[in-house]
């Protein structure tokens, strides 16, 4: 099975859970053994990739700023990519530049998704029982590309994926390690460093510094 293979169910549930006038944001990076995947929420309107006269990458955060402050500081982003990403507005965004992004990613051998593909028209929050429709695919995602280390953004992604109740702020640097088809996979729980857990980045950013440090 390879990540394309995923995208038709992506797409259904988007119709389902999401704006019926965008499109499903799927994932991007290295897609074969990177050194970590991280999972966010879901994505929005923001990302411009979900427009469906976007013929590009249809990758998360794309035609956005702030999340790529974490990886810069993070040593995850190359400064040149990085300087061009905060100057230019996210609608000056190209296939191609976004392109340019994520061989960048590539490069520093990570991989983004997210746990609901489902794009929104704004951040409103988002019931468990929707995330929860896109669990089994997430696995598959993960049994695809086989990471080294799984990176979980905030409460709710993380306690959805570990299948228990996680608060970050009392598991930071914490390893679960979860079998999965009878492979072992480590997972960190990390503060979701976006939108109102813009506050919390710098913890982020430590507590994802600690893991390449430990686990890399």
């Amino acid at each position: 099975m390879y990540l394309k293979d995923l995208q038709k169910e992506y797409d259904k549930l988007q119709l389902k859970y999401g704006a019926k006038e965008l499109d499903s944001i799927y994932n991007g990076g290295l897609d074969k053994n990177p050194d970590i995947c991280f999972v966010f929420m879901n994505p929005t309107k923001r990302n411009i990739a979900s427009s469906k006269e976007w013929k590009g990458l249809k990758s998360p955060w794309i035609g956005t700023k702030n999340i790529w402050n974490l990886f810069y500081n993070t040593n995850l982003l190359d400064e040149e990519i990085y300087k061009k990403i905060k100057l230019i507005k996210g609608t000056e965004w190209t296939e191609e530049f976004a392109e340019n992004v994520y061989n960048n990613v590539i490069k520093h051998k990570y991989f983004i998704t997210n746990l609901g593909k489902c794009t929104q028209i704004d951040a409103r929050p988002l019931p468990n029982s929707v995330f929860e429709k896109y669990l089994n695919l997430l696995i598959k995602e993960f049994e695809i590309i086989k990471p080294k280390v799984i990176i979980l953004f905030g409460n709710q992604v993380s306690s959805i994926v570990l299948k228990e109740k996680i608060s970050v702020s009392q598991c930071r640097k914490k390893c679960y390690i979860k079998n999965i088809n009878n492979r072992l996979y480590k997972f960190y729980s990390v503060y979701y460093p976006i939108g109102n857990g813009s506050f919390n980045i710098d913890k982020s950013i430590e507590d994802i510094k600690w893991i390449i440090k430990n686990e890399l």
